[in-house]
């Protein structure tokens, strides 16, 4: 294959290749916890609906759910390392937009122009780990190092955000994203080795197009059914969304050089890890994004505090992740995989004891085994993935990977979400309150404490409770669909993970894919 081994084949130069691939991860991961803490303040300032609150939320993930495939077959033309640097540029730049979007409407399109950037940033560093450390174990635990840095992230995110959000305005949150960036290129351009597909074919812009309009008409149509908004439109959507999808797979059959190896899904540990990494997150993402609505909102903590207060959760992950290969090993794949999903599930059903008077014991407990158990399910699950295609294809499979934490996350905030928000709506407002205000009230939580603002303060007091009794609901409803798809997760895991290994070198990666493709040929 096409590369500059070079730097990458001496010790040193593999693990500081490592902290550069590192603290990009480490950034992506900041700038998506981050958002969660600002909420609050966007909603007093921009005043978007509820709908838009969502939109804001989300709209990240769906771009890069829609683009990641197209992007990790990019990477594998242009190179990782060019796309990486490139990705980085731009990641940078469009944060200054964010930071000082004017209205819901710019901040929308702001951050979907994020997912753009992001798409390019996320599979090139799973990709170039594969490609950097080809000895199963080291690659093991610089998997676990790339999640664990993703988790350090989640928690500097809300520590770093909530400083800044207690001393300035909620664009800062966005513009911490520059000077990281800044080192990400400045150093990624010296250590990181360049690495790409000898013989990638062109990339298919048809392919392109087909993949992120399937995508966007299908995610679009589960997020209005979610919310209640059957039309035609949402019907229609959803329909187009799922033909252009299937047109995607068929084009990717009969291409020479296909934008995805479709192939790649015919190995079960392959399609297993992804699948389970697909409905963990959906099961997950609809608690987290709501989590510091309610640590701020409901239980009356600073930014700072709330931020502190989700610190359990990433050092249970952090933990976890250095050493879910070892642990993996010592027992079994689908041991560790099954077992961390079935913790979370469990924690997830710990939280309707959780309400607005709840000691923090019980709820940072929650974090912590949630943290564990996505630290082990994460790190094997990628490193699954990654295991079980040749170096060239890594690019695209990382792109997969990638592709079902991010589509995971868009469908958990649009269906869990849309659970909240349905349970939360329906709060009753007491008497004497004006119907503006009331209305105001309805659109989300932020939108009731602004709307109490401007009304007497035993009044206002009467219906922040209500709206707030309704919210926690709503988020023990979330937390118990959740809880099912996990625990339902932890079983299918046990079954289709059987057999599947970690110990599998790049020989042995290239005979899977050579043995799958000559099944096909052979069964047509």
């Amino acid at each position: 294959m096409t590369t500059s081994p070079a730097p990458a084949q001496r010790p040193l130069a593999r693990w500081l290749a490592l902290g550069v691939l590192v603290l990009a991860v480490l950034l992506i991961a900041v700038d998506a916890t981050v958002l969660g803490l600002a909420t609050p303040y966007i909603s007093e300032d921009l005043r978007p609906s509820g709908t838009q609150l969502l939109w804001i939320g989300d709209v990240y993930s769906f771009v890069i759910a829609g683009l990641l495939v197209s992007m990790g077959g990019l990477g594998d033309r242009i190179g990782r390392k060019r796309l990486l640097l490139l990705g980085a540029i731009a990641f940078g730049g469009i944060s200054v937009l964010n930071a000082y979007a004017g209205s819901p409407e710019i901040l929308i399109l702001a951050r979907a122009l994020l997912g753009v950037a992001g798409a390019t940033l996320m599979p090139s560093t799973l990709a170039l780990i594969r490609n950097i450390f080809p000895d199963p174990r080291e690659r093991s635990f610089a998997i676990g190092a790339w999640g664990a840095a993703s988790s350090a992230g989640m928690a500097l995110g809300p520590i770093v955000g909530g400083f800044l959000l207690e001393h300035f305005w909620w664009g800062s949150v966005f513009l911490i994203n520059l000077p990281v960036m800044a080192l990400l290129v400045l150093v990624g351009a010296k250590l990181l080795p360049e690495s790409k597909d000898p013989a990638p074919g062109p990339w298919d812009l048809p392919s392109v197009a087909l993949s992120l309009a399937g995508m966007f008409g299908l995610v679009y149509a589960v997020k209005e059914l979610a919310a209640g908004e059957v039309t035609g439109l949402t019907l229609g959507a959803g329909l187009g969304g799922l033909l252009l999808l299937v047109w995607f797979v068929r084009r990717q059959l009969t291409l020479p050089k296909p934008l995805l190896n479709m192939r790649l899904f015919r190995n079960r540990g392959f399609s297993a890890a992804v699948v389970a990494d697909l409905l963990t997150v959906l099961g997950l993402s609809g608690l987290v994004f709501f989590l510091s609505q309610f640590l701020q909102l409901v239980q009356g903590r600073t930014p700072l505090a709330a931020g502190l207060a989700e610190l359990p959760s990433a050092i249970g992950a952090v933990g976890a992740g250095l050493v879910a290969g070892l642990v993996a090993r010592r027992f079994s794949v689908r041991a560790v995989v099954s077992g961390g999903l079935a913790a979370i599930g469990v924690a997830l059903a710990a939280v309707v004891f959780i309400g607005e008077h709840t000691s923090y014991p019980l709820l940072g407990g929650v974090l912590l085994v949630v943290g564990l158990g996505a630290g082990f399910s994460f790190t094997v699950t990628a490193d699954v993935i990654l295991s079980a295609v040749p170096k060239e294809k890594a690019g695209s499979a990382s792109a997969v990977s990638e592709t079902a934490y991010e589509l995971g996350t868009a469908l958990g905030i649009a269906l869990l979400g849309s659970v909240v928000n349905g349970v939360y709506r329906d709060f009753a407002t007491p008497p004497g309150v004006p119907g503006p205000v009331s209305a105001a009230a309805h659109e989300s939580l932020g939108g009731a404490a602004e709307a109490a603002h401007r009304l007497p303060a035993p009044l206002a007091a009467r219906m922040f409770d209500a709206a707030s009794d309704s919210f926690v609901t709503g988020l023990h409803y979330a937390a118990v669909g959740g809880a099912v798809v996990l625990l339902g997760t932890a079983i299918a895991a046990w079954f289709l993970l059987k057999g599947q290994r970690l110990d599998v070198t790049d020989e042995e990666g290239e005979g899977e894919i050579r043995e799958s493709a000559a099944s096909s040929r052979t069964a047509r």
